[in-house]
């Protein structure tokens, strides 16, 4: 069965991203007059993203991208850390400045989010050599505590509100508790990425963990997507509830 998944690893993972992000557009209707149309929007732009960081599985010798072995591209680490390590934090942060009904909330988060990203900004700079060859863990933390940042604050409000009443219909509430348990999950896999080193192309050192790292993440995203796609069919808009 895992070799079966691993085998299968890139089918897996796009065709459960475009599944949240078509499921998205085609009830896009039904959420466009709320918050929820610009998740709708970063799920697609998500499984673009995604996709285009496959490149690097053609940069090969007698591929077609073989000419960028040896240059700065020829790994994807920089793409993933703009679209995703920083990206995805930037949207969340701005999300939840979108939902929050307590100002002090929305204050901290954006202070937060922009003191995050002032800073991922100038550790790049001060390490651009291995902004193209490796994930920068402290990038990945600092992430990773604005988002439980914002989860805990969507928390708290929703328990001081009615909604708690209908929180099960709340698109924001399926949100809020995947990406906290998906970040949850990922986040301690950052303090192995030592042994997720490449030869030229595609060729690992530890397979095992390669292997083992790759399922945890299908795992988490299989969940994370199906839930979402759920929740968008299922929930009502914010301004129904």
């Amino acid at each position: 069965m895992s070799k079966f998944l691993l085998d299968n690893y890139y089918l897996f993972t796009y065709s459960l991203e475009f599944l949240a992000a078509v499921t998205g557009i085609l009830l896009y209707s039904k959420y466009k007059t709320t918050a929820a149309k610009y998740f709708v929007w970063f799920l697609f732009f998500i499984a673009i993203s995604d996709l285009l960081s496959y490149y690097v599985r053609y940069v090969r010798l007698d591929e077609f991208l073989d000419f960028l072995i040896g240059t700065k591209f020829e790994r994807n680490h920089w793409w993933g850390t703009i679209y995703w390590a920083i990206g995805a934090i930037m949207f969340f942060s701005f999300y939840y400045r979108q939902i929050f009904k307590t100002d002090i909330f929305r204050k901290v988060i954006k202070i937060a989010s922009y003191s995050f990203l002032l800073f991922s900004i100038l550790h790049i700079i001060n390490n651009w050599d291995a902004f193209f060859n490796q994930f920068f863990i402290v990038i990945d933390i600092l992430g990773a505590l604005i988002i439980f940042l914002c989860t805990t604050f969507y928390f708290y409000e929703i328990l001081q509100s009615e909604k708690i009443l209908v929180f099960y219909r709340s698109l924001s509430f399926y949100i809020s508790a995947v990406i906290f348990i998906w970040w949850l999950i990922i986040t301690p896999l950052t303090f192995y990425d030592i042994y997720y080193e490449y030869e030229i192309g595609v060729g690992v050192y530890d397979k095992a963990f390669v292997n083992l790292r790759h399922l945890i993440i299908l795992f988490a995203n299989m969940f994370m997507y199906l839930t979402y796609t759920f929740a968008l069919i299922w929930c009502k808009p914010e301004n129904e509830l």
